[in-house]
C-alpha cells in the first residue's frame, strides 16, 4: 500500500528532475542549479496575481484578468500609494492624421488595429487588465530566478549616447538614430512578420528606444515592439512587449509586467501576447503604429498600441527622462550567438534585405517625434547604424505619403555573410 508521505516524496523528486532536465530541453540553456524549487514556486504565486477571470488562449497561453489596482505595479515602493491615472491629459498634436496617410495599393491586408489570439476566446471586464500568466517553466529556463525577465547588464549593448549605437557582445542592429535634441515621445509605423530564429536563446524584435543617460551605469531606456523570443516564450510567435530601465539595466526594469514598474490601464492588450495578424511575403501586409509619449501634467511616459493606450511609466521610476529623453531610435536587433562557429540564421524583419521594398521588406514610416511643445514632427539629421550589412541592413527615404521611412532587416547567414 503507497502512503501519502511516500507519494510525496516521489512528487518532489519528479520537480527535482523537472529543475535538472527541463532546461536541457531548450538548445542546453543553463540549468538554475542550486534553487529551490520552493523559490520558484514562490516567486511564481508573486508574479501571478489572483484573477477575476482567465482565458485560454490558442496559443496555449492563460490570460488572467487581474483587479486593476492589484497588478504587479503596486509591489514597486516607490508606488504604494500611487493613484492610477486612467487616460493621458492629452495625445500629440502632430502630422500625418490617419486620413491623410497613403497605403500601396497593393497592400489589401492592411490593419490598424492591433489583435491579439487570445482575443478569440474572450475579453477581459471593465476593471481588470490582462496580464499574461508566467509558468513554471519559463522561470526554469533563465539563468536565475532574479534575472527571469531582464536583459543581462554588460551583455545586451543598448545603444549608448556616443555618435553612434556601439556593440559589446553579440547583438547586431539595423536602426535609424536622431539626437542632438530634447525629445518628448515618438511615433512609428511598422510592419510585422514572423522571423525565423536559429535557437531558443536567441531574438529577434523591432522596436523604438526613447533614451538618456548614458551606458553602463544611468542609462535610462523605454522600449516598445514586438519580438520573437523562445528563451522568455517559450515558442516562435510574435508578440508585443515593452522594457524599461533606469540604470543600464544592472538592477531596474524588465520585459512587460515581469517586474513592479509599468502600470497598465487598458482592459484589451496583453504585454507578451502572441500578435494574430502577421504580414506575408509578397501578399498582406499587416502594421501597427506604436507610440509613446511624455505627459508634461503628470510627467508620466504614455504607451499606446494601434488605437488603445495601454498605459504609462510613472516619472519616478526613472532620473533623465524624468526630464526629457536625448536620443531616439527606429530598428531592428537580434543576437548572434555564433554557437556554431558561424553567423546565426536567425533573421531580422522579414528576413529579407531592404532592396526587395514593399511587400518583401520590414519597415518603419511615418517615424516622428514629439518636440517640447507637444508636436508630432519629422526628425531631423537622421543617422542609420548596423554592424554588418551583408547580414542585416537599412535603408532610408522620405516622400509626401510615408514621411520619413525606411526598410530593414535581412536573413543573417548567407554567402555574403558567412
Amino acid at each position: 500500500m503507497i502512503t501519502h508521505s511516500v507519494v510525496v516524496v516521489v512528487r518532489r523528486w519528479l520537480l527535482v528532475l523537472i529543475v535538472v532536465l527541463l532546461p536541457l530541453c531548450y538548445g542546453g540553456i543553463v540549468s538554475i542549479s542550486g534553487q529551490k524549487l520552493d523559490d520558484v514556486d514562490k516567486q511564481l504565486k508573486h508574479l501571478n496575481k489572483p484573477a477575476l477571470k482567465s482565458i485560454k488562449s490558442p496559443d496555449g497561453d492563460i490570460i488572467d484578468c487581474v483587479h486593476i489596482s492589484h497588478q504587479p505595479a503596486f509591489d514597486h515602493p516607490l508606488l504604494k500609494n500611487h493613484t492610477i491615472q486612467m487616460r493621458p491629459s492629452y495625445h500629440p498634436e502632430g502630422l500625418f492624421e490617419e486620413n491623410k496617410e497613403s497605403i500601396p495599393k497593393s497592400n489589401e491586408g492592411i490593419s490598424k488595429s492591433i489583435t491579439q489570439l487570445w482575443h478569440l476566446n474572450g475579453r477581459c471586464p471593465e476593471g481588470t487588465i490582462p496580464i499574461r500568466r508566467t509558468k513554471r517553466k519559463e522561470i526554469l529556463r533563465a539563468r536565475s530566478i532574479k534575472s527571469f525577465g531582464k536583459k543581462q547588464h554588460g551583455i545586451i549593448p543598448e545603444p549608448t549616447m556616443s555618435t553612434q549605437p556601439i556593440n559589446l557582445s553579440a547583438h547586431e542592429y539595423a536602426m535609424v538614430v536622431v539626437q542632438g535634441d530634447k525629445y518628448y515621445g515618438t511615433k512609428a509605423t511598422m510592419n510585422v512578420w514572423k522571423p525565423i530564429v536559429q535557437q531558443s536563446n536567441e531574438f529577434s524584435l523591432s522596436q523604438l528606444w526613447i533614451v538618456a543617460g548614458s551606458y553602463p551605469s544611468n542609462l535610462n531606456t523605454i522600449e516598445a515592439g514586438w519580438q520573437v523570443y523562445p528563451y522568455l516564450y517559450g515558442d516562435a510567435n510574435p508578440r508585443l512587449f515593452n522594457y524599461w530601465t533606469r540604470d543600464a539595466y544592472n538592477t531596474t526594469g524588465c520585459y512587460n509586467l515581469f517586474c513592479s514598474g509599468f502600470i497598465q490601464t487598458s482592459n484589451k492588450m496583453a504585454l507578451g501576447g502572441t500578435i494574430s495578424s502577421i504580414s506575408a511575403y509578397g501578399s498582406s501586409q499587416y502594421e501597427y503604429n506604436f507610440l509613446v509619449w511624455k505627459d508634461t501634467t503628470t510627467s508620466a511616459w504614455w504607451l499606446q498600441f494601434g488605437n488603445e493606450v495601454v498605459g504609462y511609466w510613472p516619472t519616478s521610476l526613472f532620473s533623465y527622462l524624468a526630464d526629457s529623453a536625448s536620443m531616439i531610435e527606429w530598428g531592428g536587433e537580434v543576437v548572434n550567438s555564433a554557437s556554431d562557429g558561424q553567423h546565426t540564421t536567425t533573421q531580422m524583419g522579414s528576413g529579407h534585405f531592404p532592396g526587395e521594398g514593399f511587400g518583401k521588406s520590414s519597415y518603419f514610416r511615418n517615424i516622428e517625434i514629439v518636440d517640447g511643445s507637444n508636436n508630432l514632427r519629422a526628425p531631423k539629421d537622421i543617422s542609420t547604424f548596423t554592424e554588418q550589412s551583408n547580414c542585416y541592413d537599412v535603408q532610408t527615404g522620405k516622400n509626401g505619403d510615408w514621411g520619413n521611412y525606411f526598410y530593414y532587416g535581412g536573413p543573417g547567414r548567407n554567402p555574403n555573410c558567412p
